[in-house]
């Protein structure tokens, strides 16, 4: 999955977003989106293995997280056609100044959703060769590390979703070894097991050569 969280704001007001997959990182996003500032710019922030990318233009942000194999080329691109499909629909020219969070979520969410799909499964060709001829705009962007813009409280939030990963990934392993040692034990108990037997089996054919097969003959010198 190249695209994993897309939306759009005016200001810090979300109006519209859909998330593919389950892990939710509607935290990151919303403090990504706090830090962008209001003047028309466009940029990449980096957090871990994922890409923050926007395009901030007359009060309206348009953001896509994404992983970093995307590259930046497709979620730019899509950024665009994002953008573009936002500014021509008619609610847009009619917002308020100040419209309240998921105002358009109802109307341009399922927009958002299949827009995504779309560029996830088979993104438009015409636009991405479209693209490769804006690329050298795209290579001027600015990137910047997510860690230069947050205070540490922020990086906390930031690290709990995957610090509660860790966790579970700690605890799955902890279960793992258990296994493993459970299972280690039984193989050492059964081994043990049958190297006893196999030394009663030899002790009583080295005593059968003398004594008989019976061991009675012992018995009767």
């Amino acid at each position: 999955m190249s695209l994993i969280h897309a939306l759009v704001a005016k200001g810090s007001t979300i109006l519209a977003e859909h998330q593919a997959g389950s892990r939710d990182f509607s935290q990151a996003t919303q403090t990504i989106l706090s830090k962008i500032p209001p003047n028309n710019s466009k940029l990449t922030y980096v957090w871990e293995q994922y890409l923050f990318h926007y395009i901030s233009e007359g009060g309206y942000t348009y953001l896509v997280m994404a992983d970093d194999a995307a590259g930046r080329r497709m979620p730019f691109t899509f950024l665009a056609e994002l953008q573009q499909k936002f500014t021509s629909q008619p609610a847009a020219s009619s917002s308020t100044s100040d419209p309240p969070a998921y105002a358009q979520q109802g109307t341009f969410g399922p927009v958002i959703a299949q827009l995504m799909t779309q560029y996830n499964t088979n993104p438009p060709t015409d636009e991405l060769s479209r693209a490769q001829a804006e690329l050298a705009q795209v290579k001027d962007i600015m990137v910047q590390n997510v860690e230069q813009i947050l205070s540490r409280g922020e990086r906390i939030e930031l690290l709990v979703d995957k610090t509660d990963n860790m966790a579970s990934q700690a605890t799955a392993f902890r279960r793992g070894a258990r296994t493993v040692r459970r299972s280690m034990w039984w193989k050492n108990t059964r081994i043990l097991a049958l190297s006893v037997v196999v030394a009663l089996v030899l002790l009583w054919v080295l005593l059968a050569q003398f004594c008989g097969a019976g061991l009675n003959h012992c018995g009767a010198k």
